[in-house]
């Protein structure tokens, strides 16, 4: 197998290409406990995460939206090895360089670290992402999207994964197309959070499907839509919508624990 991903829950995924390991925002509480996403607001876990901390592979990186207990919990602070190289936002690498992970690589818009591997590289390029309307943006921890381009020992592109961190449909999202107009796989966070019940966070079922459009990935995997009390949107809002827009063919709708393989260019069906 070239490659494969594994949803394990909420935004957490586990992508394996050419011989190197990506997790994406941590989050390893169980059902019943609380994330903590400050002005002490929490929201409790409905689920199980499908794979346990301790059984996860070696990682050669994290790649980590933004500084939230639903993304970086307590048990990844304390069990991940501290040697990690952490990608994220600059704002989440000062403060993870504070809690001991001394590897951590903060990333403004459009700028890029690369991991190397075996068999090739991942190029991790930084993208936009709004957290909230307005002025509430201010509110909450700086977020980013993020670009995975996998290359061969040629430098040949060839997998292409973005995953959207929690964002809200917003116009600075238009430029990513724009600089990337050919994305194999989209890894979509949905779920229509909201703080207080009222303030909209990330994508519902309706702006993840515009999302779907606007982006233009081949497959779409959506991710973190069910998993906490906060979320509004169920999974088939996302589903009615994508099949209004007549995107169904595109969407893969992943199991927690399901393994899919990655291969040049496509996520296998």
């Amino acid at each position: 197998m070239k490659g494969s991903l594994q949803f394990i829950g909420n935004a957490t995924t586990l992508i394996r290409y050419n011989g190197l390991t990506l997790l994406t925002d941590p989050n390893f509480l169980h059902r019943g406990q609380r994330a903590y996403l400050g002005y002490g607001l929490s929201s409790r876990r409905l689920t199980d995460p499908a794979v346990e901390i301790e059984d996860l592979p070696p990682l050669d990186g994290v790649v980590l939206s933004h500084l939230h207990g639903d993304h970086w919990d307590r048990v990844a602070r304390r069990k991940l090895d501290k040697d990690t190289v952490i990608v994220t936002t600059t704002a989440a690498a000062r403060r993870l360089r504070l809690q001991g992970f001394r590897r951590s690589v903060g990333l403004e818009e459009w700028h890029t670290h690369e991991l190397r591997g075996p068999h090739g590289t991942v190029r991790i390029t930084a993208l936009p992402a709004k957290h909230a309307p307005g002025p509430a943006e201010a509110l909450l921890p700086p977020v980013i999207g993020t670009m995975l381009e996998f290359r061969n020992l040629d430098e040949r592109v060839e997998l292409t994964v973005h995953v959207s961190g929690d964002t809200l449909l917003d116009r600075r999202l238009d430029a990513i197309p724009r600089r990337f107009p050919d994305i194999d796989l989209g890894i979509v966070h949905l779920g229509g959070t909201r703080l207080l019940g009222l303030l909209l966070v990330t994508m519902d079922g309706e702006q993840g499907a515009s999302w779907c459009d606007l982006i233009n990935p081949h497959a779409v995997v959506p991710v973190h839509y069910d998993d906490y009390a906060a979320f509004t949107s169920p999974l088939d809002d996302f589903r009615h919508h994508i099949e209004q827009n007549g995107l169904a063919d595109r969407v893969v709708y992943m199991r927690r624990g399901e393994i899919r393989e990655l291969a040049p260019h496509h996520l296998v069906r």
